[in-house]
């Protein structure tokens, strides 16, 4: 599991520092790798609706030592049933007065585990049946409550930051810190890597987050404008006029079939 935060977590953040649309598939996160869409893995618990904004800031650190300063913003709900929406837009310069154009939108239904892509250009809605229920929590959380403080990797080091209040809601910190060497850092010298996390229990959610590597830059991640009520049912609803198109794989089609952990 600490491979695959390492591995996708950077590459995330390189693709967004790249001026790429930020939405890398939360289909994947649920599938059962780490990944985020909008910024924010939501995850599809019932019971505790709400619509909020994801604002991402991102500042890329160039080869020249130079940087680049962009930011995104979406949007993300969830019903009482569980259902999410996921907003995926564009990235602009810091200094744009313009709204990120969305290009792309993830519904997840975690009753029949159907999980639809609507491409806002091409009118197409992708959808898949997901071979197992998601986690009910970010899964980078539950990872690093299981490795605590005492991590075996003398190259990983994990802060338990307590509690704390962010937009009004109780939230808990970690900090994580990746110790680079020098001959592993591109650099020639040492790096320490961290990646900082507020969670929120009462929604599920991660409330910020904060990667920080002095090789690439900076990435922010903040859920802001969070309204508590249930949104419009609209949201989870596919457009009459977008062609379905069924990617779920010939084994994977019954729902209710028993599913066998890896």
């Amino acid at each position: 599991m600490l491979r695959v935060h390492h591995l996708i977590l950077p590459a995330i953040v390189a693709l967004s520092f790249l001026g790429m649309r930020v939405s890398t598939a939360q289909d994947a996160a649920m599938a059962g790798a780490l990944a985020f869409s909008g910024g924010v893995f939501v995850t599809p618990v019932a019971g505790a609706p709400f619509s909020a904004e994801v604002v991402q800031d991102m500042n890329q650190v160039l080869k020249d030592r130079s940087s680049i300063h962009r930011k995104t913003a979406a949007t993300i709900a969830r019903d009482s049933q569980g259902r999410i929406r996921n907003e995926g837009h564009e990235v602009l310069p810091a200094s744009s007065k313009q709204k990120p154009v969305i290009y792309s939108v993830h519904l997840y239904d975690p009753e029949t585990r159907l999980s639809t892509f609507l491409n806002l250009k091409t009118h197409v809605a992708a959808q898949r049946i997901l071979d197992r229920p998601p986690a009910t929590e970010p899964p980078i959380i539950a990872w690093l409550r299981r490795v605590g403080v005492h991590s075996s990797d003398p190259d990983l080091q994990v802060k338990d930051l307590g509690p704390g209040v962010i937009e009004g809601l109780d939230v808990h910190g970690y900090l994580q810190t990746v110790n680079v060497p020098a001959k592993a850092s591109g650099t020639g010298l040492a790096v320490a890597v961290t990646d900082e996390y507020w969670y929120s229990e009462e929604l599920r959610i991660n409330i910020f987050t904060r990667h920080s590597d002095p090789r690439t830059g900076q990435l922010a991640i903040s859920v802001s404008q969070i309204n508590p009520n249930e949104p419009d049912v609209d949201l989870f609803k596919i457009p009459p006029d977008y062609k379905l198109v069924d990617m779920t794989p010939p084994d994977m089609e019954d729902p209710n079939a028993v599913q066998v952990e890896p």
